[in-house]
């Protein structure tokens, strides 16, 4: 199949997939007499896999590891779960940090409960303030971002 092929087949732009190629994650894939690759099943499933692991916010060096023991099953699987608890340690301070990211715009929201000109407005009073250093409602010292 070709290159256009495999992205609609597996919703994976075109550049994103030469960057995969680039980067050693796919096969390359065959040329044809004209030039144009030649995709497999082979890359149909390498790509499908890459994509599932990239919705689950696996890093594509964390990808490219998993791809070895793809390519080598016999491989003890040790590693794939550390790196599958490394990824979950990962989220959960991401989700830690967003948490203090909501209740730093919940503590600016709470600024302005109300409509009227912009000049009156204390959330556009806030950040204006934050931006010449001076102390916000969002960073006061119990909002600190973690």
């Amino acid at each position: 199949m070709r290159i256009s092929e495999l992205s609609g087949a597996t919703g994976v732009e075109l550049e994103t997939i030469r960057f995969y190629e680039k980067q050693g994650l796919l096969p390359a894939p065959a040329r044809q007499d004209n030039g144009y690759r030649s995709y497999s099943a082979e890359h149909l499933e390498r790509l499908s896999f890459i994509r599932h692991c990239r919705a689950l916010d696996i890093p594509l060096a964390d990808i490219r590891r998993l791809t070895t023991f793809i390519n080598d099953p016999a491989d003890d699987c040790g590693d794939i779960n550390l790196l599958i608890d490394q990824q979950i340690t990962r989220v959960k301070a991401r989700l830690k940090s967003m948490k203090a990211l909501e209740k730093q715009l919940s503590q600016l929201r709470a600024r302005c409960d109300e409509r009227h000109h912009g000049r009156e407005c204390g959330i556009l009073q806030e950040l204006v303030a934050a931006a010449h250093g001076e102390a916000c409602a969002c960073h006061s010292p119990d909002a600190r971002p973690v």
